[in-house]
């Protein structure tokens, strides 16, 4: 089952941004009390001829199609989206690992790109692309007037060739000039490493097929190198990827009881996901990092911990993508994206467009009140059209403040989680004493 709901996010090689992955063959039809518009569709035919025979160039039958598709998918929510054969076979690779392009997660506001995340150890992380910049023109194009797939479209390319991405930052008096050189990007899912003898730090930069069998790894070679007392998950900037991977991460930490469940119109959109028992850290105290790009998969890893209480969420509020998208391939190679339901948390809460409120907020740095200002973040609220929250609790205005620092030495997010690891441990120890 989890084999066919997977989640995709939307990198710079075409992967497109969303939460669950359902591949497959799909034959159309319409409910007995559904029925067919047929004015409307002569309608549709009306102005697809007038297009052919008047408009000023000949445009070609395939094209003017699948642009009414894509118009029609694009109307509904910021993630439902029609993926021709090329995008849907980057769609598949992306979620790998390995894909072509820039290394960045990104969505649309107001006709422009705009980044949710840059991914780490790749090309745009490297040249300073961060969270919330505003891509204004590639080289030297305009992106007002693209769709989020032409845009990427032209920065996709072959390995070792330069863009130039135009940005407009907050904070910043102009725009800024990044010039980015194209690679491969394979992407490591998790890292883990010692932050002191008997604390761990294991960060996940985004949820693979093989994002569990590498963090139960990452805990065993800590393990290895000496007793853990307590653990840091560090899910910034994570922007999502496979649901098998969320619930296989959330399973590690979490004994027994519901992971997550989603709701949708269909009985197969549909589904709990239930926790085994086993506790890969043996109960030892666990804080989960979470920061304004953490979204869809690391939300449901968060809001599983949380609502478990099996550790303490530290950060700032997450993204809020608490939406389903089911990939439905049809018959020519081309491939539908669709939203098809809701994200629960185990207590029932929806972060669609809400996020994940951390347990403890904590900025990354102490900013002063014109600084914090400037660091307002993207998040799924500020999407145009997107889903609202059943709950009825969206709060677009409450925007939360981060960095994407992610070094140690100057991580003051890091150095506080690690403080309050010691802290749980020393609370532990009096409570059995």
């Amino acid at each position: 089952m989890l084999q066919n709901l997977r989640t995709s996010t939307l990198f710079l090689s075409g992967t497109l941004l969303g939460l669950s992955l359902a591949v497959g063959h799909s034959v159309y039809a319409l409910k007995d009390d559904d029925q067919i518009p047929f004015e409307d569709l002569q309608a549709f035919t009306e102005v697809f001829s007038k297009v052919k025979s008047d408009y000023v160039e000949p445009v070609d039958d395939q094209k003017l199609i699948e642009d009414a598709i894509r118009g029609m998918l694009n109307g509904l929510d910021p993630h439902s989206a029609f993926l021709n054969t090329s995008e849907f076979s980057d769609l598949k690779i992306g979620t790998t690992g390995q894909f072509g392009g820039l290394g960045i997660e990104v969505g649309m506001e107001n006709g422009f790109v705009k980044v949710i995340s840059p991914i780490d150890d790749t090309p745009a992380s490297r040249a300073g692309v961060k969270a919330s910049d505003l891509i204004i023109k590639l080289d030297d194009k305009s992106v007002k007037g693209m769709t989020l797939n032409e845009a990427v479209k032209v920065m996709r390319g072959k390995p070792n060739t330069a863009i130039d991405l135009t940005i407009v930052r907050e904070g910043e008096p102009k725009p800024l000039v990044i010039t980015i050189t194209r690679e491969i990007i394979r992407v490591k899912s998790v890292k883990n490493r010692m932050l002191e003898p008997g604390y761990g730090y294991v960060r996940i930069t985004n949820f693979q097929s093989r994002t569990t069998t590498d963090l139960l790894k990452a805990i065993s070679d800590l393990q290895k190198e000496e007793r853990l007392k307590g653990m840091v998950l560090d899910l910034r900037n994570n922007p999502g990827g496979v649901l098998n991977g969320a619930v296989g991460v959330s399973d590690a930490f979490i004994d027994n009881g519901l992971i997550v469940y989603t709701e949708g119109r269909l009985d197969d959109s549909s589904h709990r996901y239930l926790a085994t028992p086993g506790d890969s850290l043996n109960g030892a105290p666990l804080v989960v990092l979470v920061n304004g790009g953490s979204a869809s998969a690391s939300e449901i890893v968060a809001g599983a911990i949380q609502d478990h209480k099996r550790g303490i969420i530290l950060g700032t509020k997450s993204f809020g993508k608490g939406s389903v998208q089911t990939i439905q391939e049809l018959r020519n190679g081309s491939a539908v994206k669709l939203t098809t339901a809701r994200y629960y948390t185990p207590n029932g809460r929806s972060i669609q467009a809400t996020g994940i409120e951390p347990d403890i907020k904590l900025s990354t740095l102490r900013l002063s009140a014109e600084d914090e200002k400037s660091r307002e973040t993207y998040s799924e609220s500020d999407l145009e059209g997107r889903l609202s929250n059943p709950n009825g609790d969206s709060d677009a205005d409450d925007k939360e403040k981060d960095d994407s620092e992610a070094l140690a030495e100057t991580d003051f997010q890091l150095y506080e989680a690690l403080n309050l690891l010691k802290g749980l441990i020393i609370l532990n120890q009096i409570s059995s004493g």
